[in-house]
């Protein structure tokens, strides 16, 4: 064979080898930059792998990251000028040193070299929020939505600080137009703040109603900053026509399902007992072994002086482990109590003092020494409330 053919070949094989070690290589960086390392210790992906490893075990420790890891990183950035790692890492390193226009180019360079690049363009998200200009942040945080497994919720904590001026809702809008993905965990996140709620509210679809999680955070908010009238109306909108209800007592008759809490019933399952809708009626199993709520409401009822009443069936001789009781909201103690077998034979009287706005109206088990089982169905449940003087 001419020793041509044989040098032609060689080269061949040669150039294959290179090829089939940088494959190897690649692959292994990602997963084993050790591995890939020893492989071929001076190609810039191992380079990278075993750097960026170094960092993030240096983090976590809360060690300082030897000079090594950034020297190895740099010099793969020599090599592999398209990779976006290196200019990461240096964005990183600037803004650790206040260099926040140089840490921002390294972010801008990282991304323009993989636009699909998750960390460049959270990194992106933060100096830009950081630096008021909240287009470009919007549109860091649209590119997280449509990058990332979870959707770009990370960058939640963000959006959440600008929805507080007014100013930014128009972007946010915006936003949740390409990217609608955002829209109800930021409203949750806001709604979860009393300070933020007129920004979830403001920012709502004004037509979203029912068992919205987000809506059910604002009442939830209105309730704990005591304004109980706007809660109530919130709440009217998640319950739609379910809420048309004009009695003292929202679902009296106990037919109502689809309405949530707290301004319907909270029935429990648990292992205090059951309560659920039955028939028009409630049913009540009390296990007897442990004290807890069964029923709850929460009420808007004026000052002034009530009268509670209710048909029972069951085994009513033992009602008396089960106890209604009405507490002003955030109280520490309830203004009345009663017995069920009580209020079933002449009903329960109690008042509403000046200033409890909102009253808890619950059904309690109360265990005894003996524990006794309670299974009963409530029915025919009215609340009246009495004439002055009567």
């Amino acid at each position: 064979m001419p020793v041509r053919a044989v040098v032609a070949i060689v080269a061949v094989l040669l150039v294959a080898v290179q090829v089939v070690r940088n494959a190897m290589v690649s692959a292994l960086a990602p997963v084993n930059p050790t591995t890939a390392s020893k492989a071929w210790s001076g190609h810039p992906a191992s380079q990278i792998s075993l750097g960026m490893t170094e960092i993030a075990r240096a983090t976590r420790a809360r060690r300082q990251v030897p000079q090594w890891a950034f020297d190895d990183i740099a010099s793969a950035a020599t090599k592999s000028p398209l990779a976006p790692e290196p200019f990461l890492v240096r964005g990183v390193q600037e803004g650790l040193s206040g260099n926040t226009a140089l840490a921002q180019r390294a972010f801008e360079a990282a991304q323009w070299r993989d636009p699909r690049s998750l960390p460049a363009a959270y990194f992106l998200a933060y100096r830009y929020f950081r630096s008021n200009n909240v287009t470009g942040g919007l549109r860091e945080v649209g590119a997280l939505a449509r990058l990332s497994p979870d959707g770009g919720t990370a960058a939640i904590p963000y959006l959440a600080q600008y929805a507080v001026n007014p100013a930014n809702w128009p972007a946010l809008r915006s936003l949740f137009a390409t990217s609608p993905q955002l829209e109800h965990p930021l409203l949750i996140t806001l709604a979860s703040n009393m300070k933020t709620v007129p920004a979830a509210l403001a920012l709502g679809n004004p037509r979203e109603s029912g068992n919205q999680p987000w809506l059910a955070n604002v009442v939830s908010s209105l309730i704990n900053a005591g304004d109980y009238s706007k809660a109530l109306s919130v709440w009217q909108r998640m319950a739609g026509a379910g809420a048309r209800s004009t009695s003292l007592i929202h679902d009296a008759d106990f037919r109502d399902s689809a309405s949530p809490p707290p301004f319907n019933w909270l029935l429990t399952s648990s292992t205090v007992g059951l309560a659920e809708r039955q028939r028009g009626q409630l049913h009540v199993l009390f296990y007897g072994d442990e004290d807890g709520t069964l029923a709850s409401q929460l009420l808007l009822l004026p000052a002034g002086s009530y009268k509670l009443a209710l048909r029972l069936s069951g085994d009513a001789a033992r009602a008396h482990g089960l106890t209604w009781a009405i507490w002003c909201d955030k109280a520490p103690q309830a203004l009345s109590a009663v017995t069920l077998d009580v209020a079933a034979a002449r009903g329960w009287q109690f008042t509403v003092p000046a200033g409890c706005q909102a009253q808890w109206l619950r059904l309690s088990g109360v265990s005894a020494d003996v524990p006794q089982q309670v299974d009963v169905s409530i029915g025919a449940l009215t609340l009246v409330m009495e004439p002055s003087g009567a």
